[in-house]
C-alpha cells in the first residue's frame, strides 16, 4: 500500500508544471512552498526568471533572505527546473 502523504506531494508537482505559467500558478507555488505566515508577510511576481519577492518589513525579508536555499529548492521541486532562477527581495 502507498501512503496518501507520499503520494500527494509528488502528483501535485507533476500537475502544477504542466499547467501554464501564470501569476495564479506562482502564487499557489509560493504559498505552499513558505507556510501560510510568511505568504501573508510577502506577495511574489515573476519577471523574466526572478521571483520578486515584495516583503512587508524588513523582518520578513530577514526570514526569506535565511531561508533562500530551502525556498528556492521547494519551487523547483513544484515549478519544474529554472522556472525561477533567481529571488530578490523588495520592500513594499
Amino acid at each position: 500500500m502507498i501512503q496518501v502523504h507520499r503520494v500527494i506531494p509528488g502528483s501535485l508537482a507533476e500537475i502544477l508544471r504542466k499547467a501554464p505559467l501564470s501569476d495564479g500558478k506562482i502564487a499557489f507555488a509560493w504559498r505552499s512552498s513558505v507556510g501560510p505566515a510568511m505568504d501573508r508577510g510577502t506577495s511574489v511576481a515573476l519577471r523574466d526568471g526572478v521571483l520578486v519577492v515584495m516583503v512587508k518589513d524588513a523582518a520578513w525579508g530577514r526570514e526569506v533572505q535565511r531561508s533562500e536555499a530551502l525556498i528556492h529548492a521547494r519551487l523547483e521541486a513544484l515549478l519544474g527546473p529554472d522556472v525561477v532562477r533567481e529571488l530578490r527581495i523588495e520592500n513594499r
